[in-house]
């Protein structure tokens, strides 16, 4: 079979990320002697550094891990909202959503103490020794992707007239960053060098270097400078300047937390993903609608009724999430037994039919009644279905990317005119000779969502974005809770053993790219004795529209779906027939998917990349 790059193969060590430096740290770590854990570490400072677009270190970032010989765990980086982060005080300032961008949109940072926590418990080396590639191209540079450059582009106005630090970073001349020259952010690597200083000045151990390094993030210089910087205000997508509610108390009390992940059987597969303050579910639920027969004798691989039952199951996976996701663990409403619950799958499976649905329709899990809140039932429509209701000018730019016409041309993250952005983020993943598996989707505190802190060189994150001004929904703005988050990586094992580590950047979209992805690898043959993780990246994908978007202005496009002209004119007329509305983009515009494998009967290890957008790349031997 055809694929655009070689399915890696080998017996060392694999990494595959959403950009090649990543990858390339990932694996000097590996040849340097050390584990998957310390190359993901590695791979996922260096993402902070040459993919700002798509995240910071203010961001944050669920790991799904498996060591050698241990169970998966999930280690969650995703911050939890302020103190002060009350609807109350949302709604005081006359605001109905969170917004967009800006420091109130600052959910507490995570991603910093999660990898250092990985590091700490799973990892052989020192800080310094993880660090060094990201500091070295923060200070000697790093060519700029051309999606640097279309993000700046998109945010100029804001940045020259309102967010002074973020243009002297990325407009230092007047212009933003062109494509292939070298970007460098001498205030980061400042801020990484200085932390290790008073790292290392705390004791000669590894682990308390380390522990001396989280405590500088969360109480001394980062931590003060990120508070006093979120208390200034600046100008967000309200059209007006508000100042954040995240303090230094915020900060010191968070620590990234060890979880048991959820999980679903299919077709001899156990599949772990994040639970219910995550999208993560979604992906099982969508395993648990499939039916029974679906890849035996079922519909052929890519057809049109295979695409037809993804995107009606994805729709009702997705209607769930509406109703039912959250951080409400203590006081759950409903639980991952009674969303993947036999019973309630069929009921929910009987609801797919002939045609397309343009209807948002979550269940009754365990009897119960969903509550949707006014994000659901008024989210603004897009595209030609918001001209029909007479709704002018679609309210956001489009789909979450763009439509390159080959696997070169880039994609990134859409920026409405008031500089929301529809998301994106980066995704790594790493496997070791000695059995570690590792997935993990970092995100948030990319350029464009707040002002860059001048003493530090990085901004804020936007994930409280997703969280809801309405009180007793699973989702609601509430203080010390995470927001729900899309960041979605995925780990799965066949006979209890991890065989494979896969995701995706893309925001709502995660969990459709790679269900795509994963069933190709489960349904299609091998190749060259191990899974045919290439092909299957390869794949020609789709994503569907039909759900209220996790970003500003939470758009939602009924019984739209965007495909690859590579699925083909005879798909396309079928699903058009079944009243798909759908949008033909690029052949190569659908995914950024990553993953590595390992067999554990013969220790043949595997990786691939995402060829579009030509940034993400595998790397192993």
């Amino acid at each position: 079979m055809f694929t655009t790059r070689p399915t890696l193969q080998g017996t060392f060590g694999m990494a595959a990320s959403s950009h090649w430096l990543a990858t390339a740290a990932a694996m000097a770590v590996l040849e340097d002697g050390g584990n998957a854990f310390d190359a993901a570490a590695a791979a996922g400072f260096t993402l902070q550094v040459v993919e700002p677009h798509m995240n910071g270190p203010a961001g944050e970032v669920p790991i799904i891990l498996a060591p050698a010989g241990g169970r998966p765990q999930v280690l969650c980086g995703q911050g939890g909202a302020p103190a002060g982060a009350t609807i109350g005080h949302y709604t005081a300032l006359g605001l109905d959503e969170v917004p967009g961008t800006g420091p109130l949109a600052a959910a507490v940072p995570g991603a910093f103490d999660a990898w250092l926590l990985l590091l700490r418990d799973h990892g052989t080396k020192r800080l310094s020794e993880v660090l060094r590639y990201a500091i070295g191209y923060a200070a000697h540079g790093h060519p700029a992707l051309p999606a640097i450059g279309a993000a700046v582009v998109a945010v100029r106005e804001q940045f020259e007239r309102h967010w002074p630090s973020s243009a002297a970073l990325y407009l230092p001349d007047g212009r933003p960053p062109t494509a292939g020259a070298l970007l460098r952010n001498a205030g980061l690597a400042a801020t990484w060098r200085r932390l290790l200083a008073e790292a290392e000045s705390a004791g000669a151990g590894r682990e308390q270097q380390i522990d001396a390094a989280r405590r500088v993030w969360r109480q001394g210089f980062v931590a003060a400078a990120l508070a006093e910087f979120a208390a200034r205000p600046a100008m967000d997508t309200s059209g007006v300047p508000h100042a954040g509610v995240l303090t230094a108390d915020d900060l010191a009390a968070f620590e990234a937390t060890y979880e048991e992940p959820v999980s679903y059987e299919w077709g001899g597969w156990t599949v772990c993903k994040p639970g219910l303050w995550s999208q993560g579910p979604v992906f099982l639920q969508q395993l648990a609608l499939l039916p029974d027969q679906f890849g035996q004798d079922g519909p052929e691989y890519g057809g049109p009724e295979y695409l037809h039952a993804l995107i009606e199951g994805g729709k009702l996976a997705m209607a769930d999430r509406e109703a039912w996701y959250g951080d409400n663990t203590e006081h759950a409403e409903v639980a991952m037994a009674d969303l993947l619950d036999p019973a309630y799958s069929a009921e929910r499976r009987s609801l797919i039919g002939e045609f397309a649905s343009a209807e948002l329709r979550p269940g009754r899990p365990g009897g119960r009644a969903p509550r949707l809140g006014r994000r659901a039932v008024a989210a603004p429509r897009t595209g030609d279905w918001a001209m029909a209701l007479g709704g002018g000018e679609p309210s956001v730019t489009g789909p979450s990317v763009t439509d390159p016409g080959a696997p070169g041309d880039q994609v990134g993250p859409t920026i409405a005119a008031d500089g929301a952005t529809n998301g994106d983020t980066c995704h790594v993943d790493v496997v070791d000779r000695w059995g570690n598996m590792v997935s993990a989707t970092p995100s948030g505190g990319w350029l464009q969502s707040s002002p860059v802190v001048p003493e530090l060189g990085f901004p804020l994150g936007t994930r409280l974005q997703m969280a809801q001004l309405e009180p007793g929904l699973p989702n609601s703005l509430t203080p010390g809770r995470r927001p729900r988050t899309t960041l979605s990586p995925s780990l799965a094992l066949r006979d209890g053993e991890p065989v494979l580590a896969f995701g995706t950047p893309g925001g709502d979209a995660q969990d459709q790219w790679t269900l795509h992805f994963f069933l190709a690898v489960a349904l299609r043959p091998a190749v060259r004795g191990g899974l045919d993780l290439q092909g299957a990246v390869d794949a020609p994908n789709w994503h569907q529209e039909g759900f209220p978007s996790s970003f500003h202005p939470h758009a939602m496009d009924p019984a739209r779906v965007v495909v690859e002209s590579r699925i083909g004119d005879a798909a396309i007329t079928e699903l058009r027939r079944r009243r798909h509305r759908v949008r033909v983009a690029g052949p190569w515009s659908e995914g950024r998917v990553c993953a590595v494998a390992r067999d554990p009967r013969t220790g043949l290890l595997s990786a691939a990349a995402d060829p579009r957008g030509m940034q993400g790349y595998a790397a192993g031997r």
